[in-house]
């Protein structure tokens, strides 16, 4: 029987000694309080998004469209919320998407995320924008699930080293992003002059790269910082890469692997003829193009197009247990959840993440439970209707 919504009945307990949550537990509200506690420059990188941020909007506006329909007498006393995703257990079909430069939000960064991520049994997807070497990560993760998140670099020996350290490391699937190869007209972070690579922030699997290192001369040090900084804007993203340069990873990487900013059928049919393992319905959370399509809007027609011949995640715009629940119903066999947990370690560092995982984790469970439903199979297009 799960236990997720447990936490819950925590809380109140706790609550008879006059002892109240930390953090809200309406998870929307985090947003608010990390403005107030970071920087501009720190906050802006993480809460902006593309242009006029018309795509972030409409993230969210497309889960407002859906409405959960609660069915009532179907003996939910048995829970269990358990699944096995690209051969990946997991408590609940939930993930941590792949953010980079968590140091801006807490010292400790990625290590605190990788900490409460193996306290909750929940898995991570580690950027390649890390602010930590993906082995130290990998360390505060102990025996916990990892997946490794690649920004496929020009340099292929470089990213062949990433995908090796990776693999030494305990990172059993790769994700590719398809949706940054160049970086967006973000003006939060444009207003602020602000990119913190260019500051080193993010670059600790590109400095510690054996590859890496050798371009430049040897390790990275203040001699020769602003020529590493060079090498990486000259490698971060490669603009010409084709569908047939799939074949280069699937050579290298033995594993799963998952493509990340699908966003159209044919482009998930093409990952199914490439070979691929999964694709994850993702616009970056807003952050790349503005006015585009709600990755909400394009999972249905996505997850018809592949059918049950590959894995389809989802990301962009969750915020709640209950948006896990309609991603599944349209069609996502596991979601990643991204800014509330970024917010949750501006706020509380490791002990901030778990709140937001378990609150997610129990809302979830709540949610399907009072509507009826006692397995993430059980949710389908039924689930829901049109608002």
């Amino acid at each position: 029987m799960s236990a997720l919504a447990d936490f819950q009945n925590e809380i109140y307990l706790k609550g008879l000694g006059d002892v109240l949550p930390e953090l809200p537990t309406d998870l929307t509200g985090l947003e608010g309080l990390a403005e107030r506690r970071l920087s501009a420059q720190a906050f802006g990188y993480v809460a902006g998004s593309a242009g006029s941020e018309a795509t972030a909007r409409a993230n969210r506006a497309a889960f407002d469209r859906w409405r959960i329909v609660p069915r009532m007498l179907r003996d939910v006393a048995e829970r269990d919320l358990s699944v096995r995703v690209l051969g990946t257990a997991m408590p609940a079909p939930v993930l941590l998407a792949p953010i980079g430069v968590q140091s801006i939000l807490h010292p400790d960064g990625e290590l605190a995320v990788a900490r409460a991520a193996q306290a909750a049994g929940v898995p991570m997807v580690l950027s390649t924008a890390s602010s930590y070497a993906m082995e130290d990560v990998a360390e505060a993760n102990g025996d916990g699930a990892r997946w490794y998140q690649l920004y496929w670099p020009k340099d292929r020996d470089l990213a062949v080293s990433f995908l090796e350290r990776a693999k030494a490391a305990g990172y059993t699937a790769l994700v590719v992003t398809l949706d940054t190869f160049t970086l967006a007209w973000r003006p939060r972070d444009l207003d602020q002059a602000y990119l913190p690579f260019l500051r080193g922030i993010g670059v600790a699997n590109y400095f510690s790269d054996p590859v890496f290192q050798q371009a430049v001369g040897g390790p990275v040090t203040d001699a020769n910082r602003d020529t590493a900084l060079l090498h990486w804007i000259a490698n971060f993203g490669n603009p010409s890469l084709t569908w047939e340069d799939l074949a280069f990873l699937r050579e290298h990487w033995d594993g799963p692997i998952a493509l990340k900013g699908i966003q159209h059928p044919d482009d998930a049919r093409r990952a199914v003829h490439a070979g691929m393992d999964a694709v994850i319905v993702s616009n970056h959370g807003g952050r790349q193009v503005d006015g585009a399509v709600a990755s909400l809007d394009a999972l249905p027609a996505v997850a018809d197009a592949v059918g049950n011949q590959i894995s389809v995640l989802f990301d962009s715009g969750v915020r709640t247990g209950a948006d896990v629940v309609k991603a599944l119903a349209l069609g996502a066999q596991a979601v990643l959840v991204a800014r509330p947990y970024a917010y949750g370690l501006a706020l509380g560092g490791e002990a901030g993440v778990r709140h937001v995982l378990r609150c997610i984790l129990a809302e979830l469970e709540l949610t399907m439970t009072l509507s009826g439903l006692t397995r993430p199979d059980e949710l389908s297009l039924d689930t829901l209707v049109r608002a």
